[in-house]
């Protein structure tokens, strides 16, 4: 009896010991996941006005939901996002953070490209100066020379971490139609025909994505509501430092990209049905 008793204790011992290992991301003992957050300003941060001391001029800050994302889902952050990043950037200075062991990447990339701070820039010029011309230019980017772009991009990113969950986040609507900044006179109609242009950048974005097996996240649903002007804005107008100007502040990061962007990363990707 003794000897059998000693089995069945060594046997449940082992049973324990197997069934510690199963442990949620970020909690006990088990390694973390492994997180990359590749892509510009809006992925690093910029508009919330505190940044890491080493980022230099990637502005990389501790409230930028890239940070957010991954203390919520427990996962260590591989953090590459740089300010003023363009699509060429990302591949030629921030895929190299990727790898076979990295199983979650978030990329927002596409507004430098289409040098959408230079259009702001000419929008907020004071009377009789208009903006048409930087827009049509912008939107003329974005039909026939960004998709090429991100296709690259998302074939890139799949190829170097091919076990990873990859998911390219969008931008929002920044305006809703008021004009509160004196400094900046952007008038209704360029206001509306800024919108139009960051849903051609949504839909380009996610019909890039999609094509690429890979996941969107769109937030201009919850950015509405909390536009530049807004009573609650989670977007900066114009502002100084010029840097923070049209980003998100710390509630468009936490509030408007967190939930989101955790939502899909951490999603149990579905497994097909055997027929």
């Amino acid at each position: 009896m003794g000897t059998h008793r000693r089995v069945v204790q060594l046997a449940l011992a082992v049973t324990a010991a197997i069934g510690s290992l199963f442990v949620l991301p970020g909690q006990g003992t088990a390694e973390p996941v492994r997180y990359t957050a590749l892509g510009d300003s809006y992925a690093s941060g910029v508009g919330t006005r505190a940044y890491y001391e080493d980022s230099g001029d990637c502005y990389r800050s501790p409230h930028a939901y890239p940070v957010r994302v991954a203390s919520k889902i427990g996962a260590a952050l591989t953090f590459a996002a740089c300010s003023g990043s363009r699509v060429a950037d990302v591949r030629g200075k921030q895929l190299g953070s990727l790898g076979s062991d990295t199983e979650y990447v978030t990329v927002q990339v596409g507004g430098n490209d289409i040098g959408f701070a230079s259009v702001l820039t000419a929008c907020a010029r004071p009377w009789p100066y208009t903006c048409w011309d930087e827009i049509d230019e912008a939107n003329r980017i974005i039909r026939d020379v960004l998709p090429g772009r991100l296709d690259r991009l998302y074939a890139d990113i799949v190829a170097r971490a091919p076990q990873a969950r990859v998911v390219a986040v969008g931008y929002p609507r920044l305006f809703n139609g008021e004009q509160c900044n004196a400094g900046a006179r952007i008038s209704s109609g360029e206001q509306r025909e800024l919108n139009k242009s960051a849903d051609r950048l949504a839909r380009t974005i996610e019909a890039s994505a999609r094509a690429g097996g890979i996941e969107y996240v769109d937030v201009r649903k919850e950015f509405t509501g909390h536009a530049v002007c807004d009573d609650v804005e989670w977007l900066n107008g114009l502002s100084y430092p010029i840097l923070e100007s049209y980003h998100p502040n710390r509630k468009g990061q936490r509030l408007g990209y967190t939930p989101r962007v955790s939502e899909q990363v951490a999603e149990p990707v579905p497994v097909p049905t055997v027929q």
